[in-house]
């Protein structure tokens, strides 16, 4: 039934969402572009009763996630700008946005290892 709610309680959030972006595009955007499923993740962490450590380990990978989701969102951008359809856009998005967190690890590691 928790499972359930938490369905439920999280698509009301992205229909919300998706109806306004719909009807306003750039408050859509603006709406979207806030970190939406990381509030609600940390929420239903906090519901589980997970401790304060866990949700900031989730949170810290949350933001080391963040540079590549930029990037994967600039690269659909600048695609959908170029009249490149949006599932071929998405799809280099998502390649990019693996590129960028290959690329990330590897030069963390370098970095550590020097």
């Amino acid at each position: 039934m928790y499972i359930f709610f938490k369905v439920m309680i999280s698509a009301a959030v992205i229909g919300v969402v998706t109806e306004v972006a719909r009807r306003f595009p750039a408050y859509g955007g603006i709406i979207a572009a806030l970190p939406l499923v990381s509030l609600l993740s940390m929420i239903w962490l906090s519901v589980q009763g997970e401790k304060n450590a866990e949700i900031s380990q989730f949170t810290f990978g949350v933001l080391t996630g963040f540079p590549a989701t930029a990037a994967l969102l600039f690269i659909v951008f600048i695609c959908l700008k170029n009249s490149i359809p949006l599932a071929f856009s998405i799809i280099l998005g998502v390649g990019g946005w693996g590129l960028f967190l290959l690329l990330q690890e590897l030069i963390t590691k370098q970095i550590n290892a020097g």
